[in-house]
């Protein structure tokens, strides 16, 4: 048995190199349980390699990863059935029904009562109508919600979302985002996302951890970060970052009073 832990990630000093290119730098993050969290950056931040290295799919170079209590690099068998992932850019088989995909997925985390936790999952997230259709002749907002229920197959303790809503039209996301809000709350799951939507980060996250060129920049809840910067929201705090200017309110100002 698992002991109690507070944090249900932890990253100390992890880093990635791919060659000489350095996509994860020296980071270092908790994650308490039952919380929703962003990582935030520029495209190339590091983000997605993070969460790649946090499910197991990508070993890193140095450093330690662990998740609920166990150590991804020695024990995370143990805990994969108690996680998920969620992409738009990851397909799932398009020849395959959507029945049928989930039906592999379900089977692959050792789902008990699979049938029916594939229609619960049909009625909570309106596939009924899909279940038996194409994956492949699904439109992106029709795909979104499969892929959320592929996610949601093993009711994980933990869920990873790179993007969850990219390309989506504002119903659909809106959709999705409160499907979310919802399992957060009754299943009391862990959340890390990465989003490139400042609106949907205020909406969903209590934390922020922002990241540039493979480390963090700052870290804060996004109302903190949005005062902190001076800003009136956390889209214009993400552009401060990104483009590196001041990181509170009066920086600027004494930047430019400098001689």
């Amino acid at each position: 048995m698992d002991t109690p832990a507070f944090n249900a990630i932890e990253v100390r000093e992890l880093v990635k190199n791919y060659g000489d290119l350095r996509a994860v730098d020296n980071v270092s993050f908790a994650i308490p349980r039952g919380s929703v969290t962003a990582i935030l950056g520029g495209n190339g931040a590091g983000k997605t390699t993070t969460i790649a290295l946090i499910m197991g799919l990508v070993l890193p170079t140095s450093g330690a990863i662990s998740v609920l209590g166990r150590d991804m690099l020695t024990e995370r068998y143990s805990v994969l059935a108690r996680m998920n992932f969620e992409s738009p850019y990851v397909d799932m088989p398009h020849r395959l029904s959507v029945r049928q995909n989930l039906r592999v997925f379900g089977m692959l985390y050792g789902v008990t009562g699979l049938d029916r936790r594939i229609d619960d999952l049909a009625a909570m997230l309106d596939l009924n109508a899909l279940l038996d259709r194409e994956t492949g002749q699904l439109s992106a907002g029709q795909k979104t919600r499969v892929a959320l229920a592929k996610a949601l197959i093993n009711a994980p303790e933990i869920l990873l979302l790179d993007e969850p809503t990219a390309s989506l039209d504002p119903d659909t996301a809106d959709w999705i985002r409160s499907h979310l809000e919802r399992y957060a709350r009754e299943r009391g799951a862990t959340i890390l996302l990465a989003s490139h939507n400042m609106p949907e980060v205020e909406r969903l996250c209590e934390d922020v951890i922002m990241m540039k060129a493979g480390r963090i920049v700052d870290r804060g809840a996004p109302q903190a970060l949005i005062a902190r910067y001076g800003r009136a929201n956390l889209e214009e705090v993400f552009l401060d970052v990104a483009r590196g200017r001041g990181h509170a309110a009066g920086d600027e100002a004494e930047a430019e009073a400098r001689p």
